[in-house]
């Protein structure tokens, strides 16, 4: 008897293990190397290092990326800073979605973006790429337009003709005095995705 119900709990343990939609893959998009660590465009690798730091795990390199991973109110959250550069997200995202077996509705890129003034939080469902090379390719792998994504508002305040060295340029004093706070009201943005659902989310961090 004790067998047979130690049997039906490994099933259930196992099921629990696999279920694809308790899983998520959480991409910051940025460039890696010391040069792009503190730039605006690397703002979601920024990102996801501080939820690595907030739920104490640490990354590991591993194939197209580095990736972290930790379990939160039952879900299992898989954080991936891919490797390939910008340009080329996208392949890191569909080789750990298939790897993983990531649900599309479980997956939410985190980037910058410029239309929206900083600090701004943004949570959409599908969207176009607005120009963002690295949404640009992840559109492109993936063949659709409808995957989550995580805008953080890195304004538009500089010159004509200035926007790629706005872009790839350092955070000024004021915005580095506000980034912490940012980064974990970013946090709990994700924790809320994986455990609340997008709708929830949305409503309670869009705007903030």
């Amino acid at each position: 008897m004790l067998s047979f119900f130690g049997k039906i709990l490994g099933k259930k343990k196992t099921a629990e293990k696999t279920d694809p939609m308790k899983k998520f893959l959480i991409v910051g998009l940025g460039n890696i190397g010391p040069k792009d660590e503190h730039t605006r465009h690397n703002i979601g690798f920024k990102v996801l290092d501080e939820l690595a730091r907030k739920k104490e795990v640490t990354f590991e390199t591993q194939k197209l990326g580095d990736v972290a991973s930790f379990k939160f109110k039952g879900r299992t959250f898989i954080l991936l800073k891919p490797s390939t550069y910008m340009n080329l997200s996208g392949k890191a995202v569909n080789y750990w979605m298939q790897k993983e077996k990531i649900a599309l509705e479980n997956l939410l890129v985190v980037t910058d973006d410029l239309n929206l003034a900083f600090g701004t939080l943004r949570l959409k469902t599908k969207g176009s790429d607005g120009g963002h090379n690295g949404l640009k390719d992840i559109q492109a792998q993936l063949n659709t337009t409808k995957y989550n994504r995580f805008r953080f508002g890195i304004s538009d305040e500089f010159s004509k003709g200035q926007q790629i060295d706005y872009v790839l340029g350092e955070w000024g004093e004021e915005e580095l005095s506000k980034m912490q706070e940012r980064l974990e009201t970013s946090a709990e943005l994700i924790l809320s995705f994986g455990t609340a659902g997008v709708n929830n989310t949305m409503n309670a961090f869009n705007g903030k």
